[in-house]
């Protein structure tokens, strides 16, 4: 993994913790995304479609900090929208950073330059830049030329200023497993401390509906890659098990709790992905009024073939904690990368609790 054994440890003894003390439902990493604004209109991005007076909405400092409190996760994602364009990030990122939590910052980078004086290198924050292949994929990934090349100076800046530096990746359409390979030995002799790869997420709101890779294609893909990487020296920031979930080698319910999002809304149910479910005004009432159970690629059409790390890292986790052999053998030898996948999720079948006239329960299929 691309994590310090600080940081590994800090993460560590906060899930025994909670085992210890028995919480069911605990969060793992806060998304806190204190504006939706951005300087890219990217293809698959499903956050800049709102009209003005929300785009123009900001989480103040003290909101803020209410909501790493209340939520207590030891690490803090902030995406966006583009955080590098609200005036108190800075501020925001050093009240984070006293309260020793760790604080991914993540961002496009094409403010970064302008900005990055505003911050002061700490092993509590991370630049995490947005980089989703290599020059021409990236670009057109992000729908403007140029990008790339100014994501990987500043990425170099960073480093030379001692700052922690990783790159979050996020697989589309089209993708092909060498040239992601060469993507991630390119972005290693950059000196970045590790990447984060997902596949990205079919966002309703996305402006190109026709760029997400799903099902049995992302694990395909994931295997191509991992079979690649037996001889690579890549550091990705997931655990082994989410990995080999993406290989297709894990069968995982989705644990939303694991990742809240706190954004101009509220808390937002029941997940960093999925706009239009309802929020709730804190922290406590998200986890007590949120209808977990209506949630997962089995059981709603909305979260079919999604795979992404924001709901499934904390189940990999966790299963982990569970499972440490397994969870061991896996890291020692990577993600299993032929023979038989597990199974696609299915479609629930929902027993109705009306009765019909004649006293016999309604079985329904839910569609895909």
């Amino acid at each position: 993994m691309g994590v310090p054994l600080r940081q590994q440890l800090t993460v560590g003894t906060y899930l025994i913790k909670q085992k210890l003390k028995g919480v069911k439902k605990y969060p793992l990493v806060l998304m806190l995304e204190p504006l939706f604004r951005c300087n890219l209109a990217c293809a698959g991005c499903g956050k800049i479609d709102y009209p003005d007076e929300i785009l123009d909405k900001r989480l103040s400092f003290e909101e803020c900090m209410q909501a790493v409190d209340e939520c207590n996760a030891p690490m803090v994602s902030i995406p966006g929208g583009e955080p590098l364009i609200h005036k108190e990030m800075p501020q925001i990122v050093a009240g984070i950073i006293a309260r020793k939590k760790y604080v991914y910052l993540c961002t496009n980078a094409l403010l970064l330059k302008k900005r990055i004086d505003d911050y002061t290198p700490s092993p509590y924050l991370t630049f995490s830049i947005h980089l989703d292949g290599m020059q021409e994929r990236h670009d057109a990934s992000v729908c403007q030329d140029g990008v790339f090349e100014r994501a990987v100076e500043a990425i170099k800046l960073a480093l030379a200023k001692g700052f922690r530096v990783t790159v979050n990746c996020t697989l589309f359409q089209g993708e092909n497993a060498q040239e992601v390979a060469e993507f991630l030995d390119y972005v290693m002799e950059l000196g970045v401390e590790g990447v984060t790869i997902a596949p990205g997420f079919s966002y309703e709101r996305a402006p190109q509906q026709n760029v997400f890779i799903k099902g049995r294609d992302v694990k395909e893909l994931f295997r191509g890659i991992f079979k690649i990487g037996k001889n690579r020296k890549w550091k990705l920031n997931h655990s082994s098990l989410y990995l080999d979930f993406l290989a297709g080698n894990q069968s995982y319910e989705c644990t939303p709790w694991g990742n809240p999002t706190r954004n101009v809304f509220g808390w937002q149910k029941p997940c960093y992905l999925l706009a239009d479910e309802g929020n709730a005004a804190s922290f406590q009432e998200l986890l007590d009024t949120t209808p977990w159970e209506k949630y997962g690629n089995s059981t709603n059409p909305k979260c079919a073939s999604c795979m992404a790390h924001c709901g499934y890292e904390a189940t990999a986790v966790e299963d982990m904690l569970r499972n440490p052999l397994k969870g061991l053998l896996t890291a020692l030898r990577g993600p299993k990368t032929d023979g038989d996948m597990v199974p696609e999720p299915m479609p629930e079948l929902v027993v109705a609790k009306t009765p019909t006239l004649a006293g016999i329960p309604i079985r329904v299929e839910m569609a895909d």
